[in-house]
């Protein structure tokens, strides 16, 4: 399957926002707390803030990532697209981009978690989920390269 990553457009909204409302109806831990809608709404609001990298194949748009600076605050895939090789040509793509990157994993999210060790991230601490919207559980993530020129 043949990955092209690129910067989103206002027209992926849509797909992105579903995207990631899928990933919270999927997973019986994870509360719903904005519709469809609203989840669309923000996602658009990433995009027009230049966040986001879409990675699309010959089935359209199945996943992106969205950072700001050295944060990353997304990173989903379509449940179809999973353990592919996506998310990380999405990560790579970050850290090609800065020398040091962050996020915050709900401790839940135990994929995600172990995705993000495999990359090279490590876990810097932890918090009780007060101060997240989900009032989940999550885990501080940080990497840094190992002597690379970043630009």
């Amino acid at each position: 399957m043949t990955v092209a990553l690129r910067s989103a457009r206002t027209t992926d909204a849509g797909t992105i926002g579903t995207i990631l409302h899928g990933f919270t109806l999927e997973n019986d831990w994870m509360p719903a707390l904005h519709s469809c809608a609203e989840t669309i709404a923000f996602c658009g609001r990433m995009i027009d803030q230049n966040w986001v990298t879409v990675a699309e194949t010959e089935y359209g748009v199945v996943g992106f990532l969205a950072f700001n600076g050295t944060e990353i605050h997304s990173l989903y895939l379509d449940a179809q697209a999973r353990g592919q090789g996506i998310g990380q040509q999405l990560l790579d793509h970050a850290k090609s981009r800065q020398s040091q990157l962050s996020l915050y994993a709900f401790q839940a999210n135990t994929r995600a978690c172990k995705f993000y060790e495999r990359n090279g991230f490590a876990e810097v601490g932890r918090r009780d989920g007060a101060e997240n919207d989900e009032n989940l559980p999550d885990i501080r993530f940080v990497w840094h390269s190992k002597g690379m020129t970043h630009g």
